[in-house]
Parts: structure tokens; sequence; C-alpha cells
């Protein structure tokens, strides 16, 4: 009984459905694929198709859907030139240069910056877990990670000649003895 209404269903409406995926892909085949795929989904519904209002909006939104979920999944794919640009093993981004700096400046900060700033920043601790095992709120572990990072910013800038360009990013330094 439900096969015989999911069958009139789909013969009223297949050529709309078919034309509709063709319209929008531009390619027989791959209508035909949603197609099937919406034609499949309408049969896993069972005996509850047919209790479906309006067949054709379902099986329009079910070929929707197929569509939506087969754009998302394709990749596209871009063609990479035979020639293409061999990395240094010694060039390294200016940020990356700054890490004997940045222990050094980070062993001279006072006990408490350097203890936020490497088990949140470094460590990855949660501020919320630092703020509980340090008895603090946590708006003031907020603070002080904030203040530390910016004495830090500010001593690497001092002693290692950190400069920085527009959108805040290291672009150079002059290493420290």
């Amino acid at each position: 009984m439900s096969f015989d209404c999911i069958l009139g269903a789909w013969r009223a409406h297949e050529a709309e459905l078919r034309g509709y995926l063709i319209h929008r892909l531009g390619d027989v085949d791959s209508a035909e694929d949603l197609l099937q795929e919406t034609f499949l989904k309408s049969l896993r519904q069972g005996a509850g198709f047919c209790e479906i209002g309006n067949p054709r909006a379902w099986l329009f939104q079910v070929a929707r859907h197929a569509l939506i979920d087969r754009t998302r999944l394709a990749k596209a794919h871009v063609e990479l030139p035979d020639q293409l640009a061999v990395p240094q093993d010694d060039e390294r981004e200016p940020v990356d240069e700054l890490d004997a700096c940045l222990l050094r400046n980070l062993s001279e900060m006072a006990a408490a910056d350097r203890q936020i700033i490497e088990q949140c920043d470094l460590q990855g601790v949660r501020q919320q877990v630092f703020a509980r095992t340090h008895a603090l709120s946590l708006a003031a572990t907020k603070s002080r990670l904030l203040r530390a990072r910016k004495r830090l910013r500010d001593a690497l800038a001092r002693n290692c000649q950190v400069h920085f360009d527009d959108t805040g990013r290291v672009c150079c330094h002059v290493p420290r003895d």
C-alpha cells in the first residue's frame, strides 16, 4: 500500500524534479544521481510518505537538501604549477625567530607575571582553572594576564628591538646578546 502511494507521487513529479536538478547542476549524470537519492529517501519513509500533506514540496525539499550537501562536499581542486618555490630550511617567520629572546625575557619577569604567562599561554591552562587554583576571580585573572602580556611585549620591544607592523604582527627584531 505505501509503495503505491510513493510510486504515484514519484511518477507525478519525477520529470519536474529531474528538470530542476539538471538546471541547478548543469550535468545530467549528477542530476540523475541526486534524483535517485531523492527516490531512495522517499522509499525509506515507507508508510509515513503517504501521510505527507504535500508530497511534491517534500520531494523538492529533499532534492534541494541533497543538492546542498553535494555542493558542500565538493572540494575545489587547484592545479599546482610544476615549479614550486622550495622553502629554505633556514628561512623562518620573524615571530618564530623570537624564541630565544622570549625565553630570556620571560625568565627575567616577576614571578607572578612569568607564572600566569607560562601556565595560561604556554601550557594551555584555561583562565578559569588558573583562577580557581590561585584563589582569584576570573576577572582578576584576565586582568593580570593582560598586564603580564603587555609587560612581556614591552620587554621584547625594548630588549630585542622587536618591531611590529600595522596589524600588530612581528615584522623584525635584533637578537639580544
